[in-house]
């Protein structure tokens, strides 16, 4: 659809969807919304268990198993290890022929981010600083979701409401990991509508839904350089494996390969897309030669890499170069080399129907509100992180509604007109196969005074912090019960959702206007992932905590 007849079709909705008018709660609204006020306190718990585990990406076992443990006991069937990744999963409940309403969490930290509940920099007990924890923070998003959908479930039988809930556990989001696999594979096929709830992470991406921009296209792979003949590299001779001195000479190996690599592909950057919208690309060395070192060529190193970009064209032109950099790479230090799928992810779908569904459930729940003590907990992280202490410690925007225009304008404003996509995010794949909403609410965020700049660990932590982060965790599942339960009892809306669904991808799922899942690999889930290790020392962080000792 072109934007002018995409423009023309949002402003058709307004009719019915239009948040301005007074929102109307139904009595399984009401139902879901008392339902939450209940389980507040567990909601609160289960956050911070989440935010303890800081498992990162595919390798969430104990993330998984404590979502997979509770929705049994809540009534769900439950494919454990779902698409073959053996940290997702993917819950069923049912009460009767009906539509299906798909939410999900995520569960996965970042290396490198461990950091306490606490309002100084340190962290979680046991551990250094290199382990994982939560930045954006899904220890939240994922228990918000789990709100969300057992409020609806709470409604739907008190209340009567034929249907079917799919919530599905989504690891790796880091590295866009689970859910294109999860798309291919159909798990996503057959939703009524998906309700996709995120922290916000940038303004004005703040207690909103997404309109017409929505997240780009992402690629990651990991290149792996191989040095497994490196007799190869000289003439045959005759004489000892290792000559007198070790004067011979030798193999570069792989650590040589990975190194040239990482550089040319540093060196050609700025001639990889044009110099115009939004796009990044980012590494991370996973495997470089082996812990003790020793004088013969190392035999294996592995660098993964991250494309952010608006188009798919443009994440295979970068793919393009990037095996041309890993190809000579390899032909310079005696190496092969193998290129290994982590992500291929779409680019995202609008759907303003969705996107209005969720924006009055929003406003019918209105902003999350933070209370004296987390702004006394907020002072006390300013003053920590090097910073002054104010009245009023959060920025403004947070206890602020956003309407999804007014937010789509202003994100406008930084964007190129040809860029129609921006930043990367994997629900996108959730797009192509269901009417999706995407929303924000606000997570605590401090307010800098004089150009302030806080350091990370004082966001990760307040993202651990019961009374800073539970504002945002209540108020984001309350939006998804009731967005779900709109959708649930509201045929008009429903249908309005996936007409529009119908008519951006000629036809729907295969229509002429729609994209295929791009993903044909296996789940990456063999790598040297970064992950938590327990040893005769110890349980640890695969860097240990104790490195003085």
């Amino acid at each position: 659809m072109s934007r002018e007849n995409i423009s023309l079709f949002g402003e058709a909705l307004h009719c019915f969807l239009s948040p301005m008018e007074e929102p109307v709660t139904t009595s399984a609204q009401a139902t879901a919304l008392a339902c939450l006020d209940d389980i507040q306190p567990s909601l609160s718990a289960w956050t911070r268990t989440i935010f303890d585990f800081g498992e990162t990406a595919w390798r969430e076992y104990q993330s998984a198993a404590w979502y997979v443990e509770h929705l049994k006991h809540e009534g769900f069937s439950v494919e454990e290890g779902s698409g073959g990744m053996p940290t997702a999963f993917c819950a069923h409940w049912t009460n009767g022929a009906g539509p299906t309403i798909g939410m999900y969490a995520e569960y996965d930290a970042v290396p490198g981010n461990c950091q306490d509940a606490a309002t100084v920099k340190r962290p979680r007990p046991g551990l250094g600083a290199e382990a994982g924890g939560h930045t954006d923070p899904h220890s939240g998003l994922g228990i918000a979701s789990l709100g969300g959908l057992l409020a609806a479930k709470a409604a739907m039988q008190r209340h009567g409401i034929s249907g079917t809930l799919c919530f599905t556990g989504e690891p790796a989001e880091k590295v866009r990991g689970s859910k294109p696999i999860h798309a291919a594979k159909g798990y996503y096929d057959g939703l009524a509508g998906m309700i996709s709830f995120h922290p916000f992470y940038m303004l004005p991406l703040c207690n909103t839904a997404r309109w017409d921009t929505h997240c780009g296209a992402a690629y990651a792979m990991i290149y792996r350089f191989v040095c497994d003949e490196p007799e190869n590299w000289v003439r045959a001779c005759d004489g000892a494996p290792i000559p007198q001195a070790h004067s011979a000479v030798r193999a570069p190996g792989a650590n040589d390969a990975l190194v040239m690599m990482y550089m040319a592909s540093k060196a050609l950057r700025d001639s990889m897309l044009p110099h115009q919208g939004g796009w990044s690309i980012s590494e991370a060395i996973l495997t470089a030669g082996q812990a003790t070192a020793d004088n013969l060529p190392a035999g294996l190193a592995e660098i993964q890499y991250m494309i952010r970009v608006p188009t798919l064209a443009m994440a295979e032109q970068v793919t393009a170069v990037l095996d041309r950099n890993a190809e000579a790479a390899a032909k310079m230090s005696g190496c092969r080399y193998e290129r290994h799928w982590v992500s291929k992810s779409r680019p995202g779908l609008a759907n303003h129907a969705m996107a209005m569904i969720a924006y009055e459930a929003l406003s019918k729940v209105g902003p999350p509100r933070w209370d004296e003590t987390a702004k006394a907990i907020a002072r006390e992280i300013q003053v920590n992180a090097g910073g002054t202490a104010t009245d009023e410690p959060f920025i403004a925007e947070l206890e602020q509604l956003i309407a999804p225009e007014e937010a789509e304008a202003l994100l406008r404003r930084d964007l190129p007109a040809s860029q129609l996509n921006s930043t990367s995010d994997d629900y996108t794949d959730m797009s192509w196969h269901a009417p999706t909403a995407r929303f924000y609410v606000a997570r605590p965020a401090l307010r800098s005074e004089n150009g302030q700049a806080y350091p990370s660990w004082a966001m990760n932590a307040l993202g651990g912090i019961s009374a800073t982060i539970d504002p945002m965790v209540t108020c984001a599942a309350k939006t998804i019960a009731l967005a779900a339960l709109r959708l649930l009892e509201d045929k008009a809306a429903r249908e309005a959702a996936m007409d529009e669904f119908v008519s951006r991808t000629g036809g729907g799922i295969g229509g002429s206007n729609w994209l295929a899942p791009l993903c044909d690999y296996e789940p990456p889930i063999h790598f040297r992932w970064p992950e938590y290790v327990t040893t005769p020392r110890g349980r640890d962080w695969w860097i240990p905590s104790n490195q003085a000792a």
